[in-house]
């Protein structure tokens, strides 16, 4: 982040690859760098490049860092269980009943694992809820059989958590249908038959799928057909988070699985490429997030619109990879706060709020704004002034703005007149604004200065940049011509990451996902 004055510009460092997010000791710390020498003025076309006669820029150089000195090797543990350096054994101490819940917050490995701690450890697994999930198993479908199945035989329960490739479910059911009914998932509480191929092939779910349907949280159903029939005799009184993947039902089905009356205490809805019912109307007091996607496929009935006919407790409305142009209208929903993912692309999408009608991007008909949406997401292959100043009016109490934009395209987004009655009469409530991509050329320069210049609430401006561009002289180069120094918030700060943290797949690789309040934000 920069602040005008400051003799040195921080930043936060290129994400490291493949950090784990439950271990904050991974995560690279911040970075501050020492400025540079004179820094030659210059500009880019907006093609991106130098104009003739200008120096590439050049990163700044690693510091050394002395090699550490040698340390003798930690004691290895008792065999009491774990300890702290003082010799006190803290963990043994605990209750079995909190072990056991900490050993079922492990992946499927590691809780197994914990056998050969020490012998405090060995009947502990077998005493904790299992969590089983097969995508950390082998690969290959026999010896993932085998080692489901050798779980399953040695612990008595109860289940927790069972996920597995839907392939199996497709290929081999009588073998699924058997570990279903196995005494170790009794009082089942996740279910998630995951995305493991790309296959047309589905088939109706084992019969005894259903049979935790009294106690399940959270389900996943991928690759499955799912006829009126096994739809009816539903009743999932605890479930809060369902996922519907790759999977056919019909309308009437789609709308009984919904249904305050199949699942009461729904709160999070996924929809990912499911076909069958082109539209869908939403009546339901708990549902707080929907997430669609829609891509398409010749001759397969896809889902088209979407209705929130009444939906007070909706928090979240989300596109999830979508090819093909989604209808929305919303009619009651009113603490609908996060919208997007919006692509330019898809100009044909209507959405609609009551009276007010967007066509794509276009502000077709602006009789009432919409106040509750606090966060939208864009995707736009031009990134233009006009269009976002258009829907801040439909939007006016946003807080939080997302734009990945692949190239400039011709606008340069000038607006110091064309805009100035809207700068008199509006109050910009923007806290935060991330841009992807962003070179430093002109049009994307009076694109962010506009909102720099203006917005009075504005707490935090992230611009993704390449790898070559991640370096101390561009930022001191941006902070210059972004004139940081006339900022109109006194608390603004410029903050630069590098590209390849991918916002705009929203992070939702889990129905759970969707409990997110910012599905945006980086979490690299």
């Amino acid at each position: 982040m920069l602040h005008p004055g400051q003799a040195r510009v921080a930043a936060a460092p290129p994400p490291a690859a493949h950090p784990h997010p439950m271990d904050p000791s991974r995560r690279a710390p911040a970075v501050k760098m020492e400025p540079p020498g004179p820094i030659s003025k210059r500009r880019r076309t907006d093609s991106g490049e130098l104009e003739a006669g200008e120096s590439p820029p050049v990163a700044a150089e690693a510091s050394e860092v002395p090699n550490p000195q040698p340390t003798a090797p930690p004691s290895p543990p008792s065999d009491e269980g774990g300890g702290g350096g003082d010799g006190v054994d803290y963990i043994s101490g605990l209750p079995d009943t909190i072990l056991g819940e900490i050993i079922a917050l492990l992946s499927t490995r590691d809780a197994a694992r914990v056998q050969t701690l020490a012998s405090r450890w060995r009947h502990i697994w077998r005493a904790a809820p299992l969590n089983l999930d097969g995508g950390e198993l082998p690969d290959a479908d026999e010896a993932l059989a085998g080692a489901v199945s050798r779980i399953l035989a040695d612990h008595p329960g109860p289940g927790l958590r069972f996920c597995i490739p839907s392939h199996l479910v497709v290929n081999h059911p009588a073998t699924v249908d058997a570990w279903l009914r196995s005494p170790a998932l009794d009082g089942l509480q996740e279910l998630d038959f995951s995305w493991s191929r790309f296959e047309w092939s589905r088939r109706e779910p084992p019969p005894s799928t259903f049979r935790f349907a009294a106690t399940l949280r959270e389900a996943t159903f991928c690759q499955l057909d799912l006829p009126d029939a096994t739809v009816d005799a539903l009743h999932f009184p605890r479930l809060t988070h369902l996922a519907l993947r790759h999977s056919s039902m019909s309308k009437r089905s789609l709308h009984t699985m919904i249904s305050s009356s199949t699942c009461p205490v729904l709160e999070c809805l996924l929809l990912e490429d499911c076909y069958g019912c082109r539209r869908l109307r939403v009546t339901s007091n708990s549902l707080r997030s929907i997430a669609v996607s829609a891509q398409c496929h010749a001759g397969k009935p896809r889902l088209k619109e979407v209705i929130l006919v009444n939906a007070p407790s909706l928090e979240r409305f989300l596109y999830i990879s979508i090819n093909e142009a989604i209808n929305v209208s919303v009619i009651i929903a009113p603490k609908l706060e996060t919208l997007g993912c919006l692509d330019d692309e898809l100009d044909s999408s209507r959405l609609v709020f009551g009276t007010t009608v967007l066509q794509g991007f276009l502000v077709v008909s602006l009789t009432t704004v919409v106040r509750s949406v606090k966060i939208l997401a864009l995707k736009s292959l031009y990134i233009k002034l006009d269009t976002i100043i258009d829907l801040m009016k439909c939007f006016p109490c946003l807080e939080k703005l997302y734009i990945k934009s692949c190239v400039s395209g011709q606008e340069m987004n000038r607006w110091r007149r064309k805009h100035k009655d809207f700068i008199k009469c509006s109050d910009i409530r923007l806290k935060t604004i991330v841009l992807e991509q962003y070179q430093g050329i002109r049009s994307q320069v009076n694109f962010a200065s506009f909102f720099l210049l203006n917005a009075r609430e504005l707490e935090l401006m992230t611009l993704e940049v390449e790898s070559e561009d991640y370096n101390e002289e561009f930022f001191a180069e941006q902070h210059r011509m972004l004139q940081m120094e006339k900022k109109a918030s006194k608390g603004a700060r410029l903050h630069f990451t590098a590209n390849g943290c991918q916002r705009f797949l929203m992070h939702v690789d889990h129905i759970r996902d969707l409990s997110i309040t910012d599905p945006f934000e980086c979490r690299c």
